[in-house]
């Protein structure tokens, strides 16, 4: 049998020995690093003669006392006799999961709450994600004073194109085998600018919704620790949150997680009650399952779990029908010059997701394609499909379980993409005539949708099984 591929990474917790004068805080790392290691040397009877010595992949002395290390199932089996071993499991691999923003929350510039806190100024962010573009405008410095005495922490990035500043001041990368905490993803670069970006006057995206984009906290500093690239492994986020309370953050926010599970066997939430005791704030997203029942992850009662929800701003295209209905939808992309003359209506009920293969045969010239939402085809995928075969424009409509949430994409055709209701009274208009019709009409931004906020399709629900009471 090949021994290494028996080998896992394994997450494992221990207690440190019961002397009195043995306190965490007169332990050495270099006294942890030897203790944790006798667990390991407890292994080596269990080892294969010709397979080196199993080494620590990460010591942790924040977050609880333990360590991750590459092992065997027969070696966990050895470990588990020493003293002081408390568990050890396989490590698991979780998932990733604005300018109008801040107005929509009541949160207004020079007045209020917003100005009464100060927008964040001396707190720092620690954004555990897939890393940061420390060139992006949000993480400029203006206005941001040197980061507080208390700051411990340090700037990987190895390149003089990217450096931290007073606004990014620590970026740290615990990804093994990728040297750098530069962001390849574009999600940690997102999820930090919405925590705490500084203001950025004029951001737009092609003209539509232009403004002052900026975080919720824009004055406050972020540490960014890169702890995901396509994947993102239990023990490097155990290690990112270990070192984030080590360099002094105030806040740690996480927008990964996993399936939920009982808290003693979820590192992440065990994590996050000992930043809790430190007086460290910690918010999770609740993922992005939704909208099925009980998929709510990172609901440890003393976590802020977040779920995605609409704002009161549309980028506006409304699909006008031939019997006169108007039907609100969304997308970036808001051409001038679309005809306002009802162009022929195509909808294939046995291929309604658009596949570019289904498509590919069809002549759709100068024609409105109507497309199912889903399918394992991407928006934008079904739009190049659709101009593939001619099509002049495309409406995309929910299926049930997708709701009311719409999305504003930048098409690479005139298109629109419209709710359930809605799509169900397109497809019933469709069933009525012979011949029909359809025009897109573009409005652009419209603030002051009074159905906001909704909890977005995508947003995972609870019950929450191991809290079920939230």
């Amino acid at each position: 049998m090949d021994f290494d591929s028996n080998l896992q990474t394994y997450i494992v917790h221990v207690e440190l020995p019961s002397f009195p004068t043995l306190t965490t805080s007169s332990l050495l790392t270099e006294d942890l690093q030897a203790y944790y290691q006798t667990f390991l040397a407890s292994t080596l009877s269990a080892s294969s003669p010709s397979t080196d010595e199993p080494s620590i992949i990460y010591s942790y002395h924040n977050v609880f006392h333990g360590f991750s290390a590459r092992l065997s199932p027969e070696q966990v089996k050895a470990m588990e006799k020493k003293p002081g071993f408390i568990s050890a499991r396989p490590q698991k691999t979780l998932s990733l999961h604005t300018t109008h923003s801040p107005n929509f929350l009541g949160l207004n510039q020079n007045t209020g709450f917003w100005r009464d806190s100060n927008y964040g100024r001396g707190m720092i962010i620690g954004v555990l994600d897939s890393g940061v573009n420390p060139n992006h405008p949000s993480f400029n410095d203006d206005g941001m004073p040197p980061p507080p005495a208390r700051w411990r922490g340090r700037c990987e990035f190895n390149s003089t194109i990217a450096r931290c500043n007073n606004k990014l001041i620590g970026a740290r990368f615990f990804t093994i085998g990728d040297g750098t905490p530069s962001d390849e993803d574009g999600h940690g670069t997102h999820t930090a600018s919405t925590a705490a970006g500084n203001f950025v006057p004029g951001a737009n995206v092609f003209g539509n919704a232009n403004g002052t984009a900026a975080g919720v906290a824009p004055l406050a500093h972020v540490a960014t620790y890169k702890v995901c690239t396509t994947t993102c492994e239990e023990s490097d986020i155990v290690a990112a949150m270990d070192a984030a309370i080590d360099d002094g953050v105030d806040i740690i926010s996480l927008s990964l997680g996993g399936p939920a599970q009982d808290f003693f066997g979820e590192n992440i939430a065990v994590g996050a009650f000992s930043a809790i005791e430190r007086g460290i704030f910690v918010s999770a997203s609740a993922g992005n399952n939704g909208p099925f029942y009980g998929t709510a992850q990172n609901g440890a009662p003393w976590i802020l779990t977040v779920g995605a929800s609409s704002v009161d701003r549309k980028i506006r295209a409304t699909a006008v029908l031939g019997n006169n209905e108007e039907l609100d939808g969304e997308s970036t992309f808001q051409p001038s010059d679309f005809p306002t003359t009802l162009l022929p209506l195509f909808y294939s009920p046995n291929d309604s997701f658009c596949s570019p293969a289904s498509l590919r045969s069809l002549d759709l010239q100068g024609m409105i394609v109507l497309c199912d939402n889903g399918g394992g085809i991407g928006r934008i995928a079904k739009g190049r499909a659709v101009r593939a075969a001619g099509g002049a424009a495309m409406v995309i409509v929910n299926q049930q379980r997708q709701g009311f949430t719409t999305n504003s994409d930048s098409h690479v055709l005139p298109a629109t993409h419209l709710s359930y209701t809605d799509g169900l009274r397109v497809k019933a208009y469709l069933n009525s005539t012979a011949s029909p019709t359809a025009t897109i009409s573009f409005k652009g931004t419209v603030i002051g949708d009074d159905r906001a906020p909704q909890v977005a399709a995508f947003s995972a629900r609870g019950p929450n099984p191991p809290s079920p009471g939230i």
